[in-house]
Formats: structure tokens, sequence, C-alpha cells
């Protein structure tokens, strides 16, 4: 079993365990589970280090705390001051979401509350997502002024123009059984206990399976994305400039006091 730990500048942490050929990634930040920039770059490390490792048939992400993920880190977007600073940031997204997608194992990921912008992404970009019904989701982007434009394409993909549209306009809620519907979660169980149960089955029929037919499919599944790179490149960039208007500045503010 390999075990290593890393943390960001702020309070977050991403930890790594590798055991039975299943990789974990488990994040964790105070804050909802949100996502600064150091913990993205963590995870998408982790993900393509995991990708690559032998001993590993299949990679798991998952977190800790009463929802799944925040989104992106409030804290991060009130402190950028420059476009290049934005489009920093939001590349971390457009990272972790590559290396996901590009991994040559198939990706898992447990959710086991909400998930919110970015979180959503996550789940869009893995290969396989489980939840509870308990875990809507949400795309808050336009909302601050900003739009899902890193994440929107693997989440568009997943399931399909109409639904993503209505995510993004209204920016509200839909809980675990529409995502079900949609295609978002293969599985959505009633417990956390059950997901767990399942989760494991998974992974161990997963450990066993032929790892180049897996790692074949999974170019299957991810055809046609080869422009991705620089397209959520250019995405970033966007946002990175959005995310200085007036409006947005103003939005995240607000958000900031409630």
């Amino acid at each position: 079993m390999y075990l290593s730990r890393m943390t960001t500048t702020d309070p977050g942490t991403a930890t790594v365990a590798i055991a039975d050929g299943i990789g974990a990634i488990t994040f964790h930040h105070p804050k909802s589970n949100s996502l600064p920039g150091a913990l993205l770059a963590e995870m998408a490390e982790a993900v393509t280090r995991l990708g690559l490792d032998p001993e590993v048939r299949a990679i798991l992400i998952r977190s800790e705390g009463n929802v799944f993920c925040g989104g992106a880190s409030f804290d991060e977007l009130r402190a950028i001051e420059t476009a290049e600073q934005g489009t920093a940031f939001f590349s971390g997204f457009k990272n972790l979401i590559l290396a996901m997608i590009r991994a040559p194992k198939f990706v898992v990921t447990r959710v086991h509350g909400k998930a919110v912008g970015g979180g959503v992404g996550i789940v869009a970009a893995s290969d396989y997502a489980l939840a509870t019904d308990g875990a809507a989701v949400k795309l808050s982007e336009l909302a601050v002024g900003i739009g899902p434009f890193v994440v929107g394409p693997v989440i568009e993909r997943k399931i399909g123009l109409g639904a993503f549209s209505a995510l993004a306009v209204d920016a509200d809620w839909r809980d675990a059984a529409w995502a079900g519907q949609h295609g978002l979660y293969a599985r959505v169980l009633a417990t956390e206990e059950e997901l767990n149960s399942v989760t494991s089955e998974l992974l161990q029929r997963l450990a066993d399976f032929n790892p180049v037919a897996m790692a074949r499919l999974k170019e299957v599944f991810w055809e046609g994305t080869d422009h991705w790179p620089e397209m959520l490149a250019q995405r970033a960039a966007d946002s990175g400039t959005l995310v200085l208007s007036g409006f947005t500045r103003r939005a995240i503010a607000a958000v900031g006091k409630r």
C-alpha cells in the first residue's frame, strides 16, 4: 500500500492511497470542499500519476465532509487582480478535467453530497459516477457573472446540450434523480452505506478486468476531444477576464457577506 498526503497553501488537503489495484484520491477543504488553485493542481497531478502507475487498475475520486464539492474557491476569486491571474486560476479546472479524461484508467467518482460548479465538472469528467439521493447538483457560475465555460464542454458531453443549457441558465438546484436520469450519475443509491458498498464492489471488479481493454474503452469514451486543450485554454482566459468585471466583483463580494 502506498500513501501520501498533500497540502495546499490554503487549508485543505488531498490524500492519495493505492491498495488492491485502486488509486484513491480524497480531497477536503473546510469551506464546503471548495477548490483553490493549489488543490486543483494537486488533484490533477495525482490523477496523472495514478494513471501511469502500473499497480493501479482504476482511480477513485471522493471527498470528506457533508458536501461533495462547493466548486471554485471564492476566497481566490476575490483575490484575482489581473486577467493573467484569473486565467491561471481557471486553468486549474482545465488541467484537472484533461487529466481525468486522458488518464488510461477508468475514473470513478463517489458523490456523497451536493456538487456545485466545478464539482459538477469533476463528476462529468468521470467515466462512472455513483451518488446518494442527496447529491443535488447546481451550476452557480452565471449567478456570479462568470458562466460555466471551462466545465461546460465535459458536462454538455455527458448530459446533452438541452440539459446543460437548462442547468447553466437558471443556476438552480437539480436533485440526484434528475442527474441520474440525464446520465451525470450512473447510479443513485438511497444511503451513504449503500453508496460505499456499491462503490467498493465496482472497484473490486474493475481491479480484475483487462487493463488493456479498459484503456481502449476509455479512449472510445473520449473520442473527439483532441481539440479540448486549446478550447479549454480559451475558456479559462475568457473566465479570467470576466471575473474582473464590476458585475462579477459585486456578485462575488455579496456571496462572501451571506
